[in-house]
């Protein structure tokens, strides 16, 4: 363990003393009204988790810790929010501060959970006699993509990142990469290109959302992407990407560009790289806690329940039989089976199901 496993805000809780509050969650499954429950993420599975306790149980106490700020948006919005002339800080529909006043949730920003010390005591706030920890940890780019650095490439996961990326691209037209023409590439690819910026969309396959759509669908997309500026170049394997100074062995006027070499030897230069190359759940917190893991969070199929006794989880970050989910409408469900769990109440399990997958790209939308 180093200091960056610790965090303002979050308290350190001895292995003793977690053991110490699991057996009282086994001991008190009866006396629910005086549970407290800690929710790890405030995406919207943490707020729909939140909604969900207190629209059941106006008193029992409940902690949010979030790394970010906790404000409450639509995350589908980030890949349309250009092309509907919709400002960052608009997409919000309440601060964090404003859904945990309105929900009487004590809400830890900007904090993270201490790492090693979560099994069944995450962060328990002073007078909480039972805490069962419900995690919604956010689901992240793929880290293990090491010629990808981070100083030179937007990862647009959150609202806040996304708002720096805007904010970046200022008021004139900019060229931009999108490596990944998968779902939320090819989304932000189209609206990016219908608010005047030149994209390259750049894939290991040889066509868009070659994951969803069939060999017709995408030629389709593609004629609808004619109109725009989007150029799709499919089978690049990007083997580096850095920063060149165009004219810097000249008179020095040129300005900074972003430069990626493909294995093959193609090269693309653009003002802006957007990394859409999938998404993965970290694991080394969950690990951490002693929590099972497949291919995310290992949870119970109808009762969503993880391998550690009073521990939750819902969302992306949950595998079920090696399988995830990253799809918004399973989201709701997740939470009122766990709500009910959680409170003592007879619970409707889960029933994991075929979803409607709707591709946001607005030129030629699909929903399959």
């Amino acid at each position: 363990m180093t200091k960056n496993d610790f965090e303002p805000n979050v308290a350190d809780i001895s292995s003793a003393a977690a053991r110490r509050s699991a057996s009282i969650v086994s001991q008190r499954a009866g006396d629910r009204r005086n549970a407290g429950t800690v929710i790890v993420g405030a995406g919207r599975a943490g707020w729909q988790m939140a909604e969900a306790l207190r629209a059941r149980d106006g008193d029992v106490p409940i902690t949010l810790v979030t790394s970010c700020n906790g404000d409450v948006y639509d995350k589908p919005l980030l890949s349309v929010a250009l092309s509907r002339r919709m400002a960052p800080q608009k997409l919000a529909k309440e601060t964090g501060c404003e859904a945990a006043a309105r929900l009487n949730v004590k809400l830890l920003a900007h904090s993270r959970p201490c790492a090693s010390r979560l099994p069944a005591a995450t962060c328990a706030p002073a007078g909480v006699r039972c805490v069962i920890s419900i995690w919604c940890w956010r689901t992240g780019p793929r880290r293990a993509l090491p010629q990808f650095p981070k100083a030179l490439c937007w990862r647009i996961n959150h609202l806040q990142a996304y708002a720096k990326f805007r904010d970046a691209l200022g008021s004139t037209p900019q060229r931009i990469a999108v490596v990944g023409a998968g779902l939320i590439g090819s989304e932000l690819a189209n609206d990016l290109a219908l608010a005047g910026h030149r994209i390259i969309l750049l894939d290991m396959a040889n066509r868009p959302l070659a994951g969803c759509l069939s060999g017709v669908q995408s030629a389709q997309l593609l004629d609808a992407w004619s109109a725009l500026a989007i150029r799709f170049v499919g089978g690049v394997q990007v083997s580096e990407v850095c920063e060149v100074i165009p004219g810097a062995a000249g008179d020095g006027s040129g300005h900074s560009v972003k430069q990626i070499t493909a294995a093959d030897g193609r090269v693309f230069e653009v003002d802006h790289i957007v990394l859409a190359a999938g998404l993965q759940t970290p694991n080394r917190l969950v690990c951490s806690a002693g929590l099972a893991w497949n291919n995310g969070i290992d949870v119970q199929p109808g009762t969503l329940a993880t391998s550690v006794a009073g521990i939750h989880a819902l969302g992306d970050c949950i595998a079920i039989g090696a399988q995830v989910s990253r799809y918004i409408e399973p989201i709701g469900r997740h939470a009122q089976t766990l709500a009910d769990s959680i409170l003592g109440r007879a619970a409707t399990l889960f029933h994991a199901g075929a979803v409607p997958l709707r591709i946001k790209t607005t030129s030629l939308p699909f929903t399959l």
